[in-house]
């Protein structure tokens, strides 16, 4: 996408230390996160407001609605979103300047990595969460698309919001909630301007052989040990049978 964009103001609230253990003095941080974005050609216009403890999101800002990460949060805080709201407004502003005084230069981007996996060990028909991990991106505009068994899928899908990192750079969370069956594949494409195609990774789940072929597998081992067993016996009976036979032959010769 041609075009100017911010870059995110990212704010240290608060800092937080922990009493020392056993010596050791505990850090964390509430980091606030606010940003606004667009093209020249006005396919990305908008922003972004959140909070975050450590890396992990305590609330956005979506549609003037405060949205908790864990519903749990809101009975300890609140949130006003009109807040929000003004300090995004300000920063379209500040961009909108910037873009002026800069002649609409512009950021170059930065491509995605992706990383695809399960949340739960996976068994059979058990049902489980598929997690696409989208991380160290720019700008924060990506189009992430499930696909099962070559199909788009999008029933069940959550995405989380653009979380920043330490370089200015961002990730991004999808998942996709599914039931372990034989022969399902599952794909996660991303699109983002950084990249030339789109770029999709593959999974498939490693389930155990069908209870069919394994009882097959055990019967035949067991016949095969059987077998083996019953023609050592059968060498051993016979190597007897001949001993004593000669025995008898040889105590009727002396005689």
């Amino acid at each position: 996408m041609d075009g100017a964009r911010s870059v995110p103001l990212v704010l240290l609230v608060l800092g937080l230390t922990l009493p020392a253990v056993w010596g050791v003095q505990v850090s964390h941080q509430i980091i606030q996160t606010e940003y606004y974005q667009k093209s020249l050609d006005s396919r990305v216009d908008g922003g972004e407001f959140m909070f975050d403890f450590d890396g992990d999101e305590i609330f956005h800002v979506e549609q003037e609605k405060t949205v908790w990460r864990l519903p749990e949060f809101q009975e300890f805080a609140s949130f006003e979103a009109q807040g929000a709201l003004q300090n995004i407004a300000i920063d379209k502003q500040n961009l909108e300047s910037s873009m002026r005084a800069s002649n609409n230069s512009r950021i170059p981007p930065v491509p995605p990595e992706m990383a695809l996996f399960p949340k739960h060990a996976v068994e059979l028909e058990d049902p489980n969460l598929l997690i696409c991990y989208v991380t160290k991106f720019w700008p924060p505009v990506a189009s992430i698309t499930w696909f099962r068994n070559g199909i788009v899928v999008s029933e069940g899908v959550l995405e989380t919001v653009f979380y920043p990192g330490p370089d200015n750079t961002f990730r991004k969370f999808s998942y996709l909630p599914f039931v372990p069956r034989r022969g399902d594949y599952y794909d996660c494409r991303v699109e983002h301007e950084g990249l030339r195609e789109p770029r999709k990774t593959h999974w498939e789940p490693t389930l155990p052989p069908p209870v069919s072929e394994t009882l097959g597998t055990v019967v035949c081992a067991l016949g095969l040990a059987s077998g083996i067993v019953g023609i050592a016996s059968g060498t051993v009976l016979f190597i007897k049978a001949r001993k004593m036979k000669q025995g008898r032959l040889g105590g009727g010769g002396m005689l």
